[in-house]
């Protein structure tokens, strides 16, 4: 009965310690995956709002987690809010979206669901002011 040659056997030995030591180092740096660069930590501000009289939506949005890419907002029982297209906010940054929503009424409070790329989806209470 024949083994395998010693010589063999090291070079098969190295390259598996060469694929796992690529694995642990793409892990670790996140090379291989976008959740090890951080996670989406989007926070709507109390501040926001509807302008009824111009149908307009206010959101002041706070982000203070790795980039978000919102591609869809929606206001509950008034459907999507027409936006431009997906909007990525970097992390860190403090900023206001404004998009058009019809058929607010003023003094009625609403709920709004803004939907990232990643599958998060972030909830909302925004009141309706004329």
């Amino acid at each position: 009965m024949r083994g395998i040659s010693p010589v063999i056997a090291t070079i098969i030995i190295l390259a598996v310690t060469i694929a796992v030591a690529v694995a642990v180092i793409g892990w670790i740096t996140g090379l291989f995956g976008a959740s090890v660069g951080g996670t989406e930590q989007l926070q709507i501000m109390p501040d926001s709002y509807i302008d009824v009289n111009n149908d307009q939506l206010s959101l002041h949005v706070v982000n203070k987690g790795s980039d978000v890419t919102i591609y869809r907002i929606e206001v509950v029982g008034l459907g999507d809010c027409a936006s431009p297209s997906p909007t990525t906010i970097n992390a860190g940054a403090d900023t206001t979206i404004t998009c058009t929503i019809t058929g607010a009424t003023a003094g009625t409070t609403y709920t709004v669901r803004v939907y990232t790329k990643n599958g998060n989806v972030f909830t909302a209470t925004v009141q309706a002011k004329s």
